[in-house]
């Protein structure tokens, strides 16, 4: 399988996971990027059987609409039974990185909630130590300076990624250069930075299952 087959195949992995699971009260999370993309077109399929979807972001409550699935404000439910989401980078304890496609802080907030997280993604985002991939944080644009002279003292080397505002409104710092060896203790410290909203690392809520795509198949993951 190719890098998109790989996808494809986590994606149907995550719906045959969670529909034996499906309560008439269940909610579904849905994340975002092109892995969740799949998801949410695979989810489309047996759309009758969902009751109620949450959406990090507006791109993906677009899709799930497309897809005749029935989208809600998380204000407006009571639990969210599952999360599904893709990630930019996973360790061994399936601690994350996301946020490549700026969605960073919803996504941290459907999760935080969500009874289970399952994360989908591709043999390539499985690594030892996090931090190849230039961690995100989302900054409140006018400590846009404040932030990056933060993040400088914590090692890294923030770059503001031009042209970009998330969905609330807000701009991105990617820092490059930052192996993140103690994920728990860094992902504190740059949420302690007055100004920043949140970063990318899911390690205070890591995953709880992690379906990664292979050539040969799809391999199931819990934390070690």
């Amino acid at each position: 399988m190719n890098q998109d087959e790989m996808k494809q195949a986590v994606a149907r992995a995550a719906l045959d996971y969670i529909r034996p699971k499906l309560e008439r009260d269940s909610v579904i999370g849905i994340g975002t990027g092109s892995t969740a993309n799949y998801f949410i077109d695979a989810l489309g399929e047996i759309r009758a059987e969902v009751e109620a979807t949450v959406a990090s972001s507006e791109a993906s409550a677009a899709r799930l609409r497309d897809n005749g699935l029935p989208v809600y404000d998380l204000n407006s439910v009571d639990r969210v039974s599952f999360y599904i989401d893709g990630a930019d980078e996973s360790n061994a304890s399936l601690q994350l990185i996301k946020g490549g496609g700026g969605a960073l802080t919803r996504e941290k907030i459907v999760a935080a909630v969500a009874d289970e997280f399952i994360c989908i993604c591709d043999q390539s985002k499985l690594v030892h130590t996090l931090g190849d991939f230039p961690l995100p944080v989302e900054v409140i644009p006018m400590a846009r300076s404040h932030v990056a002279r933060a993040l400088v003292k914590l090692g890294g080397d923030p770059v503001y990624r031009e042209g970009f505002t998330t969905d609330n409104g807000n701009i991105i710092l990617d820092v490059y250069n930052f192996p993140v060896a103690a994920p728990l203790e860094i992902e504190r410290k740059i949420n302690d930075i007055v100004g920043v909203v949140t970063n990318g690392l899911f390690a205070h809520r890591p995953a709880d299952v992690l379906l990664l795509g292979r050539p040969d198949g799809v391999e199931t993951l819990k934390a070690q």
